[in-house]
């Protein structure tokens, strides 16, 4: 575990890819400084940060919310770093090609709370599937249904230990995506864009059933 922790606040090793890097944007807010590793590592590009920059930026805040789709799995290497696992083929993935690891919803939050001490609310959670409308009219999805329930659980047992007050599956309906446009599908509710009918998906009665029971029953 403490690798796990490790790896999900430390720097991503490719600096291209230096914006998906949780401290670097929650600790200066939320711990009042950025992380060392950080400011070793982007010297170069950065200004001058005063006491007065750090006092507006850590400006009290009553909720930590973070989007989760997807982890990576670590594990303690020889040189004591942490070290990834490749994944092996056929590992499952959603539409939109991201590995599914319902994990991420247990560790996540848990080393969220550990770290910053504030409620979590996962704030987008779900995936896209390749949904059409059947022959009966209706939309089928079993995926985004196991996907739900098996990421729920997940941040069930994240519940036992953190302080989580909410989260938000991604999406209501059908929409336009950042990256994808309209080719990928993430909601509960199917958009027919021809014509803008909406129809709920089998995952939209099942999601309702969860909300009514506080899932209870997943």
């Amino acid at each position: 575990m403490g690798c796990s922790n490790k790896s999900y606040f430390s720097l991503q090793e490719d600096d291209s890819n230096w914006t998906w890097n949780v401290s670097w944007w929650s600790d200066p807010v939320l711990l009042g400084h950025y992380p060392e590793e950080g400011l070793v590592r982007y010297e170069k590009y950065l200004p001058k940060i005063t006491e007065e920059d750090m006092r507006l930026i850590s400006e009290p805040i009553d909720i930590y919310g973070q989007n989760i789709y997807n982890g990576r799995c670590v594990r303690m290497g020889e040189d004591g770093k942490p070290q990834e696992v490749c994944r092996y083929e056929g590992f499952p993935k959603t539409a939109i090609q991201w590995p599914v690891t319902p994990e991420c919803l247990q560790w996540g939050p848990k080393f969220l709370y550990e770290r910053y001490h504030k409620p979590i609310y996962i704030t987008e959670n779900g995936l896209s599937c390749h949904d059409v409308i059947s022959l009966d009219g209706k939309v089928h999805d079993p995926n985004r249904i196991d996907f739900l329930a098996r990421y729920l659980r997940e941040l069930r047992k994240a519940a036992e230990e953190a302080d989580i007050r909410g989260y938000f599956q991604w999406s209501l309906m059908d929409n336009f995506e950042w990256a994808k446009g309209y080719s990928d599908r993430f909601g509960l509710v199917y958009v027919d864009y021809r014509n803008q009918e909406r129809i709920m998906k089998d995952s939209a009665f099942w999601y309702k059933h969860v909300i009514e029971t506080n899932g209870a029953e997943l």
